[in-house]
């Protein structure tokens, strides 16, 4: 289970058809029209090595600088505050490039905090 900083996320859609981009990596799912804006969508699940995400899924739109990108998702279950005493640091992601934030330690179980504006720098810079 993975989660994100709710302050960089500016809405969340249901997954959509995208227009593939020729050259992008395969990570890169394509653009899509959101209300007259252009927006990125990458497939969060193919980027961290699962897989793809389910033709069912969700887009969470997430706000990096002045640009929105779309991530698409499994599925968006909850949005949970985690203390800073149950949010372990993530300094051992070297084998993601820093895209991990640190684990959030819930009732659930463990969650594995994303930092969403060095997953955006990585993919479009």
């Amino acid at each position: 289970m993975y989660g994100c900083d709710i302050a960089s996320v500016r809405e969340i859609v249901a997954l959509r058809p995208t227009t593939r981009l020729p050259g992008s990596p395969p990570f890169v799912s394509g653009l899509v029209n959101l209300r007259g804006a252009i927006v990125t969508v990458i497939d969060l699940a193919m980027r961290l090595g699962n897989g793809a995400a389910s033709a069912e899924g969700s887009v969470v739109l997430a706000e990096c600088g002045s640009r929105v990108i779309g991530l698409a998702v499994d599925d968006v279950r909850d949005v949970q505050a985690i203390a800073r005493d149950l949010l372990d640091d993530g300094a051992g992601d070297l084998g993601r490039g820093g895209i991990v934030r640190g684990l959030g330690h819930l009732d659930v179980g463990v969650v594995i905090v994303l930092d969403v504006e060095t997953l955006v720098h990585q993919v479009l810079a």
